[in-house]
């Protein structure tokens, strides 16, 4: 992406516009908005840092041991703590805790690699994340502080994207569980039950999110025919209900794959972040 710049945007829901914030040579990805509503995550190089909306900017978060970052990171409810998705170790992507109030350093959750982060339920007590195990992938939950991983749902079929909804009640995902070819957006209760199917058209879908007060998802949708989730293609910011129905254009961009990977609304609905890529 070298031939390529970083545009950090906000689509605010009240204006029904999207507008920049801060633009880099960095390859940036997959904001989050911190809880206080003050400023987004990004991960670029390896590397978080914060942007203050006030005077944005890239400054670099120290995550201690942790230097190959990726793009699944995001931050508890009460914004004490960072979940961040790391390769430091060689053993493929590991889910770590750092705790923002203390120099401690970072804390292992999961215990089996790959493991994806993606969300965290509304009181802060459990990840939810997209893992491989037994060669299968699946969407999977253990608690923040760690300890025994439970499967929600797997299948010989790609899963990933996993989001809570504001109640605590269903985890919205991605996958091609359908077997059409290609990803569609789901939800499944916590326990495992109910997986319902949210989209079924021709594009390709990825990464749904629930808003804070639960009356839209926002989610990224490719060309009919995209395979996986390149970082390169025209692709769409869509808004749907929460039922599913008949889904909305909210932006054409080029980007993908860093745009919208994680959770991105901001604390009070109105608006949600995200990364666009432009030609130098």
């Amino acid at each position: 992406m070298s031939n390529w710049t970083s545009r950090i945007m906000i689509y605010d829901f009240e204006e029904a516009r999207a507008f920049p914030v801060l633009e880099t040579d960095m390859h940036i990805e997959a904001p989050n908005w911190t809880p206080d509503g003050s400023a987004l995550l990004v991960n670029g190089d390896g590397r978080l840092f914060e942007v203050d909306l006030a005077e944005p900017e890239l400054a670099e978060i120290d995550t201690g041991l942790l230097i190959t970052l990726n793009n699944d990171h995001g931050i508890s409810p009460d914004g004490s703590t960072l979940f961040l998705s790391d390769h430091t170790l060689g053993a493929g992507s590991l889910i770590w805790t750092l705790d923002l109030e203390s120099d401690d350093d970072p804390v292992q959750v999961t215990p089996n690699a790959p493991s994806w982060w993606h969300g965290v339920s509304p009181d802060g007590q459990t990840l939810a994340y997209t893992a491989v195990r037994n060669d299968t992938f699946g969407i999977w939950t253990c608690p923040v502080a760690g300890g025994s991983e439970r499967c929600v749902i797997e299948s010989d079929h790609h899963y990933d994207g996993p989001d809570y909804t504001p109640d605590g009640d269903w985890i919205w995902f991605n996958s091609e569980r359908s077997g059409r070819g290609s990803s569609d957006l789901w939800r499944v209760r916590v326990d495992g039950a109910q997986p319902q199917q949210m989209t079924d058209d021709t594009r390709v879908n990825w990464f749904p999110h629930p808003s804070p007060d639960g009356t839209r998802v926002v989610y990224l949708s490719y060309p009919e025919g995209t395979k996986g989730h390149p970082a390169d293609l025209e692709v769409e910011l869509r808004l749907i209900a929460p039922e599913g129905g008949t889904p909305t254009t909210l932006v054409s961009l080029f980007g993908g794959q860093g745009t919208i990977n994680v959770p991105s609304w901001s604390p009070d609905g109105v608006a949600f972040a995200y990364v666009e890529y432009a030609r130098k």
